[in-house]
């Protein structure tokens, strides 16, 4: 495993709770979580659909308000922007083409028009897609449309990447092989990454640590370092068994609780 630093968290969680009232009916979406990240490390957060953790990304982007506890990010001062969200599914703008997409969260920066060109540039070397800077959006394959959505978020340098499920809508192949390019990136930038998926056999390939919520409200269930050095091997015994480990916590957890989970 890559050495993460000792340096204070870059994203502290305390007793974080959400609730929202619809129709005079409240619901809990999470509650009591706690959660530290370290400068450069790689978390993954895992858990079943509806547990919270989408949520748990908007909250850290300040677009849904926590109930109860405090969020507190202490970003390298020398990024330009603490946060950067790679959703689900890519959301290019079809009438602009690859690069002009990687520009977009540039565009209400200091940024000269130069410097944007240069830095949305860079972000595409970075992914492997400078050769496809001038294409649209239709003509890119699914992994590659993934690829520039990253490029984007890349582009404008945050100090810590949120990134939701980003390679659930793909298939095997290409979702391996963009498993292994953020790999490199992450080795290459040193990001701090905050990864949210419902695979724990993904979290555990690509993480440092998993963290898996349970529950309604979501809860924190089950912690699990992955303690297994880079470059790892896909299909690894060591870590087969952090999974098998990490799904025999969830299990017992949610056995306790009279849960239905689904691994």
């Amino acid at each position: 495993m890559e050495a993460v630093s000792e340096a204070p968290p870059v994203i502290s969680i305390k007793g974080l709770g959400l609730a929202f009232e619809q129709d005079g009916v409240r619901t809990e979406v999470l509650r009591g979580l706690d959660l530290d990240v370290k400068p450069g490390e790689f978390v993954a957060i895992v858990g079943s659909s509806g547990v919270g953790k989408s949520t748990l990304l908007r909250v850290l982007m300040d677009l849904a308000k926590p109930t109860t506890g405090s969020v507190e990010l202490r970003p390298d001062a020398a990024a330009e922007r603490a946060l950067a969200l790679v959703f689900q599914d890519a959301r290019l703008l079809p009438w602009r083409r690859v690069l002009s997409n990687v520009r977009l969260g540039l565009e209400k920066t200091r940024a000269t028009r130069v410097q944007r060109r240069e830095r949305a540039l860079k972000a595409l070397t970075l992914v492997g897609l400078r050769d496809l800077a001038d294409r649209w959006p239709y003509q890119l394959s699914g992994g590659q449309r993934q690829r520039v959505a990253l490029a984007r978020a890349l582009a404008v340098e945050p100090a810590i990447l949120l990134m939701d499920e980003p390679f659930s809508a793909l298939d095997v192949a290409t979702r391996e092989n963009l498993q292994d390019e953020l790999i490199r990136i992450r080795a290459e930038t040193g990001k701090t990454i905050l990864f949210v998926t419902h695979d724990i056999d993904e979290a555990v390939y690509l993480a440092d640590r998993v963290v898996a919520l349970g529950g309604k409200p979501g809860e924190v269930r089950a912690v699990r370092s992955v303690d297994v050095a880079r470059p790892r091997k896909r299909g690894a015994w060591a870590l087969i068994e952090i999974s098998q480990a990490v799904k025999a916590e969830i299990a017992a957890e949610a056995a306790a609780a009279r849960e239905d989970w689904v691994i």
